[in-house]
């Protein structure tokens, strides 16, 4: 079983998507399964994985990943290893919006968000998730997709993190741009070029791409799109193998940094 479980994967890209057990992240898991890839379906809870890796089909296998725990992380990677010695596509998808009080509005959650009164906890939680997350993911990673002809590393970010766009005087979400979530997703892309510029000449490709305003979890479902929609984008990008590199685009195309 395991040596057939092992040829058939050598014929298979092999991707990685944290965050997988729902929303965006699950979306872009099916596309990428339906495209013959061996998906991992990233997810905290490992029974949630395990539901969604059944619904995807015989190319989705779970995995415990829990982004802010480096053992679950170096767990992940060894399992991906023993199973397929490399790792062709990762998209860090995995990402909270808020974590403070349940229960809120999206209207509170963006209030409590606000730079002048926003907790340091609530502040460092989100990031430990959106950005800390991303870098100790890929670099627990970097060792498999540094073995794929074709590596991609994909970062699912936010219109909100374009300052560009945020600063403009006619942008409808300059009052949404708060310190917990929206920079995050700034740091995000910075951390997303500092990997982009650093693995360029290995040929390693590493993008960021936003799903748009989608109804998910992150926004209580109040988004204005649909999942089908929201991950066009992201599962466009993972499944380009000779794309460029260092770039941040959303449903529309390109976005400012």
């Amino acid at each position: 079983m395991e040596n057939q479980m092992q040829s058939s994967t050598n014929n298979q890209p092999v991707a990685l998507v944290t965050g997988a057990n729902q929303g965006v992240g699950n979306e872009i898991a099916k596309a990428l399964a339906a495209n013959r890839y061996i998906v991992y379906v990233g997810s905290r809870n490992l029974s949630n994985g395990e539901k969604a890796a059944a619904e995807i089909g015989a190319n989705a296998r779970a995995i415990q990943l829990d982004v802010t725990q480096q053992a679950s992380i170096t767990a992940a990677a060894q399992r991906i290893e023993e199973e397929n010695g490399r790792l062709d596509l990762l998209v860090n998808n995995a990402g909270i919006s808020h974590a403070g009080k349940p229960g809120r509005t999206l209207e509170e959650v963006l209030a409590d968000g606000h730079a002048t009164t926003a907790s340091l906890d609530e502040v460092r939680a989100v990031w430990e998730t959106n950005v800390f997350g991303v870098i100790a993911v890929t670099q627990a990673m970097l060792p498999l997709l540094r073995k794929s002809t074709a590596a991609r590393i994909v970062n699912v970010s936010s219109g909100l993190g374009s300052l560009t766009w945020i600063t403009g005087p006619d942008c409808w979400a300059r009052e949404h741009f708060n310190v917990v979530y929206a920079a995050s997703k700034t740091a995000l892309n910075a951390v997303t070029v500092a990997f982009a510029l650093e693995l360029e000449k290995e040929n390693i490709k590493v993008n960021a791409t936003s799903p748009g305003f989608t109804a998910t979890a992150l926004n209580n479902f109040q988004g204005t799109d649909s999942l089908e929609v929201g991950s066009r984008e992201p599962v466009r990008v993972a499944l380009e193998t000779d794309g460029p590199t260092a770039t941040f685009t959303g449903p529309t195309g390109p976005m400012p940094w």
